[in-house]
């Protein structure tokens, strides 16, 4: 019997879903105002090409859940672009294979 496809593409797709549900589960933001704001992300983006459901779906995904904290009072701009950059740094100096992981 073969393999399924996988539902994401990559690792990260799932991860930025499941903290979504996550932060959505715990009030961060309602539902409806999740969907509006994607929606809009997705049309805005989708003028400038077809999204396929891979990396150009899930960085407007991101990019709308960065949005949603924002407007929510979450999240700061400044505070976002601290995390953004402290994950590249984490990715680019992870060895391929292991975890990424943000140091203390």
């Amino acid at each position: 019997m073969s393999q399924p496809d996988p539902v994401f593409e990559a690792p990260w797709h799932a991860q930025v879903f499941a903290l979504t549900v996550h932060l959505h589960e715990r009030g961060l933001f309602t539902w409806p105002d999740w969907a509006t704001g994607f929606g809009a992300t997705l049309a805005r983006h989708g003028l400038e090409r077809e999204l396929n459901g891979g990396d150009d779906y899930f960085n407007a995904w991101l990019e709308t859940l960065e949005t949603v904290l924002r407007e929510a009072g979450k999240a700061d701009a400044v505070q976002v672009e601290a995390v953004r950059a402290a994950w590249e740094e984490a990715y680019l100096s992870t060895p391929h294979g292991q975890p990424v992981r943000l140091a203390d």
